[in-house]
Formats: structure tokens, C-alpha cells, sequence
């Protein structure tokens, strides 16, 4: 198999969560870009249309498909208009996080936890369920799951949003250890500083900005793209040994 072709999603189908911007928007043109027929996913249907025409009009095959992912039965719906528009689904990202607070855990209110757990590991819980046997038919698949640095070291302020990446973490080892006879592979991501709307309150901090930067062995915060390119290197065959593991990329904060 040559490199194009180890790269080439030519007949895949792929679910993007949490795709109207950022590091989602990122994954869902490198992976459509490679030939992957892509539907995006966040709560408002304008903001993806806008994404979906842009992939479109380079070339990619895109559909944009409003649902709220951390609703169980809207999560169930999404999956069946997915596969009623192309047949199944064989790459899943799950990409939609939240984090309504910052500040420390004992004033975190019983709204923000249960809002932080929701998305950021049910929903990925229950969508991998639904997944699950679709791509088993299929013949495999890949589970891709945008977790956090946060995961590795609690963050000051982003205490139960780094408990839940670490949930998220713990998810992907048990789903890719149980799901690997089935030629499903699961695997994380976790970003570093990425420059987005998400982050956005850190970066324009220039003093906070001018501290960090000093510590990472590569001295800038990182780019969407930069996580597309694992993300798309996951999705496709030339990571076909790997499951089970917690990438990062970080610039080099967590050496």
C-alpha cells in the first residue's frame, strides 16, 4: 500500500460532534478533503450549513445535521439520519465539550457538573454505543475522542472539566480493549494550547501567553491543523495497529 493510498477514506463514512468551528471544523476537512463522506454535528444548524458549503465547495462531501450530542435521544436520531443519508458509519470523532465554569471544585454547582459529565463523557459514551454495531457490520471502524492535557494534570479552574477528560480517557481504553475482536479501534487526542474560540479567554491573556509559551519545548500554541493531521492519521489505515492509546499534542508541556 503505497502513502496515498494508506491515507485514502474513499468510502467512509464519518461523524464529526461539535464540528461548527475550531478543532472539529479542522477534522471534518482533513477528513473529507481525503475522500470521507462527512456529516458535522453541533446544536445550530446555521453555523454547520456555513461549514458545509465551505468543504463543499473544495471538493469534499459534507453534511451538516444539527442535534444536541449530550441528549440521548437526539443523539440516537442523529446516528439514524447519518446512516438513512449514507448507509452506516465507519470513522466517529467526538469532538463537542463544554466548560461553564472556571474556579475551584467546591464551588462548582450540581448544573455545572452534571452539564460538564454530560457532554463531555456521556455523550461520547452513548454515541460509541450507538456506533458500535453499525461499524461492526462494516467489517471495523475508528472511534477518535478529543479529550484534554487537562486529563494528564488537573488545570487550576478546570477542575471537573479535567475529570471528565480523564473519564473520557479511561472510556477509550475500555471500549477499544472490548471492542478490538471487532476491528474497531479507539483511541484520544489530547490537545494542548490550540488557538480557538474554546481557549480564547487564555490566549488573549498576552502576560498568562508570554508564561506559558517560555515553558513549552515548542514555544507557540498549537493549530487546528495540527490536530486535524492526527486525527485524520487515525481515521485512517495508516494507524491500523494502534488502539487503546492517549496521544498527545502539546507543543511538549507534559515532557
Amino acid at each position: 500500500m503505497t502513502a496515498n493510498q494508506i491515507f485514502n477514506l474513499n468510502g467512509k463514512v464519518a461523524l464529526v460532534t461539535g464540528a461548527s468551528k475550531g478543532i472539529g471544523e479542522a477534522i471534518a476537512g482533513y477528513l473529507a478533503a481525503c475522500g470521507a463522506k462527512v456529516v458535522i454535528n453541533s446544536r445550530k444548524q446555521e453555523e454547520l450549513n456555513k461549514v458545509a458549503e465551505r468543504i463543499q465547495a473544495e471538493g469534499g462531501n459534507c453534511t451538516g445535521i444539527a442535534a444536541n450530542a449530550s441528549d440521548i435521544a437526539a443523539c440516537k436520531v442523529l446516528v439514524e439520519q447519518v446512516v438513512a443519508l449514507h448507509g452506516g458509519i465507519d470513522i466517529l470523532v467526538n469532538n463537542a465539550a463544554t466548560n461553564p465554569v472556571y474556579g475551584p471544585v467546591v464551588e462548582c454547582e450540581e448544573w455545572a457538573f452534571d452539564k460538564i459529565m454530560n457532554v463531555n463523557v456521556k455523550a461520547p459514551f452513548e454515541l460509541g454505543k450507538l456506533v458500535y454495531p453499525l461499524m461492526k457490520a462494516r467489517g471495523g471502524g475508528s472511534v477518535i475522542n478529543i479529550s484534554s492535557i487537562a486529563a494528564l494534570s488537573p488545570d487550576p479552574g478546570l477542575g471537573i472539566y479535567s475529570v471528565s477528560k480523564a473519564a473520557l480517557n479511561m472510556l477509550t481504553k475500555v471500549t477499544a480493549k472490548e471492542w478490538g475482536a471487532d476491528r474497531i479501534r479507539v483511541n484520544s487526542i489530547c490537545p494542548g494550547l490550540i488557538k480557538t474560540k474554546f481557549s480564547e479567554a487564555l490566549w488573549q491573556n498576552e502576560k498568562w501567553m508570554d508564561r506559558f509559551v517560555k515553558q513549552l519545548p515548542i514555544a507557540r500554541m498549537g493549530t487546528v491543523e495540527e490536530i486535524a493531521g492526527l486525527a485524520l492519521f487515525l481515521a485512517s489505515d495508516a494507524s491500523g495497529y494502534c488502539t487503546g492509546t492517549i496521544f498527545t499534542a502539546d507543543g511538549g508541556i507534559t515532557i
